[in-house]
């Protein structure tokens, strides 16, 4: 029964490798061009009560209930535990690189003033573990865990107060890591983070009470555009901090990391294409356009009108050219189709400005949006470099998440993630070669983690994580096997059976 099995295994590999198996190498790429994997504290570490570490807004939404199966990152994947476990597997598929970020309330559990000694010693251990396999640490500074001290004292991001308290841990950041760390990332995703402040799917859940949603109180309308402005503005400062006082000495690079889909008008008519490329000023322009012009997109100035912030000349100089990359996280691509003509009734916000649905695939109905794991359109990305290249003047960008989602009960041989990434990284290669300036790749994720959509509904990772047993087991999927075999062969991907058995059966 067994033979029979694998039999049929190799056969379904070398079916769906057959088809998709992209005829590049590892060696296509520029030799300095880094691949790696992420993760990101909340959703790995646990021990979120252990050693000094305070609750971050992420504990107290979870401990609400709010997840859609009840879960919290009270365990998750226990990295902390387990960080020197995962660097070797790390080592054993090839990785350049790893990024994780760095829990604000672990290191400094109040969000200021004194720095947790045992916080401080876990993340030198796992920094020294990662240079002693030969893999960089590529750091995020802040991803999305706030400290609920300073949610608690003064509405965190909504305060202009955030940007001191931020530039301050990310100085103690640059400080103590600085000497090995040569990859920064202040923030993840801003423009998400902003968004969460009109919808009750992120914590702090804070809406305007006309919306409908499970919601605190807020003000949907002028929030979301107060939050992109101080992150903005605390990027700038921590990264203006870094040049000047740390990176002379420490010759590493800074950057800020922007969500983006690539978006795909949903008919050719002219308001579908207008509309397309004003939703791309909302969601990328939004926090790119500062960065390389000093301001946002005029259509966003207009659309949202006094509701959004305004850079004094000064801090317009400071946003300006504050990086060294950019982050880009994507995972599919979306069709707009304009709403100009019928309009969101009531207060405006975020979404109701860019006067646009959106929807993940042209066989779906405009507005309902379908989940990325469920859609892959690897030229989206292809198309989505080449517009930072032609809008924004080819900046640095590492594409800091992409990667596909699977059922919680998926088994190892995770196939379908394998087309995704191989189609992925073939549209990357292809913008490379059109003369992108896309400098490195990481999947999302290195291992199963805590999801922040899903809980543990969903998987991303290469390594399954058997979150039923005490010891949460890692194993190697197919994925991890595959992402191996392409990082450590020089030869074209085109792999014969022979190698597809030899793979299969690898321990990796």
């Amino acid at each position: 029964m067994r033979v029979h099995f694998l039999c049929l295994l190799l056969i379904i590999v070398e079916v769906v490798w057959g088809q998709n198996t992209p005829k590049f190498s590892r060696n296509d790429f520029p030799s300095d061009f880094i691949f790696g994997a992420g993760t990101s504290a909340y959703q790995v570490e646990g021990a979120v009560a252990q050693d000094g570490r305070k609750p971050s807004i992420w504990d107290t939404f979870t401990h609400a209930g709010e997840m859609p199966d009840n879960s919290t990152g009270d365990i998750a994947s226990d990295q902390y535990h387990k960080y020197k476990e995962d660097v070797k597997f790390m080592t054993d598929i090839g990785l350049d690189a790893y990024r994780f970020s760095i829990s604000w309330s672990r290191l400094i559990p109040n969000g200021r003033g004194d720095i947790n000694p045992k916080g401080l010693e876990y993340y030198n251990n796992l920094i020294d573990e990662l240079i002693s396999h030969g893999i960089q640490p590529h750091v995020t500074i802040h991803h999305l865990d706030l400290p609920q001290a300073l949610e608690d004292e003064y509405a965190g991001w909504l305060s202009p107060k955030i940007v001191k308290d931020f530039t301050a841990y990310a100085k103690v950041c640059f400080r103590e890591f600085g000497d090995r760390v040569t990859h920064w990332t202040t923030i993840n995703q801003p423009n998400i983070l902003a968004m969460t402040y009109s919808n009750d799917l992120f914590p702090p859940m804070r809406c305007s009470s006309s919306s409908g949603l499970n919601c605190k109180p807020g003000n949907s309308s002028v929030e979301p555009y107060l939050v992109g402005h101080h992150a903005l503005l605390a990027h700038a400062a921590a990264a203006t901090l870094y040049k000047e006082k740390y990176q002379g000495k420490q010759n590493g690079l800074i950057g800020l990391n922007v969500y983006s889909f690539w978006c795909v008008p949903f008919t050719n008519s002219t308001a579908d294409v207008t509309a397309t490329k004003r939703v791309l000023d909302f969601i990328t322009g939004w926090l790119v356009n500062p960065l390389i012009f000093g301001d946002y997109p005029e259509i966003v100035k207009k659309n949202a009108g006094s509701r959004i912030p305004t850079f004094t000349k000064h801090q317009s100089e400071k946003v300006k050219g504050s990086f060294d990359f950019l982050g880009l996280n994507h995972y599919t691509t979306v069709y707009v189709q304009d709403s100009s003509k019928s309009p969101q009734k009531g207060l405006r916000d975020f979404n109701g400005d860019m006067f646009a649905k959106l929807s993940a695939t042209k066989d779906g109905t405009p507005g309902q949006y379908t989940p990325s794991y469920l859609s892959s359109t690897p030229s989206g990305l292809q198309k989505i470099l080449e517009y930072f290249k032609k809008v924004y003047g080819n900046p640095p960008i590492y594409i800091q998440e992409n990667g596909r989602a699977t059922p919680y009960n998926e088994t190892l041989n995770d196939t379908a993630r394998i087309d995704y990434l191989s189609g992925y990284l073939n549209a990357t290669l292809s913008a490379v070669r059109d003369g992108s300036n896309a400098r490195g790749y990481f999947v999302w994720s290195f291992l199963d983690v805590f999801e922040l959509l899903s809980g543990y509904q969903l998987r991303f990772g290469l390594y399954y994580v058997d979150f039923e047993s005490k010891e949460l087991t890692r194993q190697p999927k197919l994925s991890a096997k595959w992402y191996s075999n392409f990082l450590k062969k020089s030869k074209e991907m085109n792999i014969e059976k022979a190698n597809l058995h030899a793979l299969t059966h690898s321990p990796l």
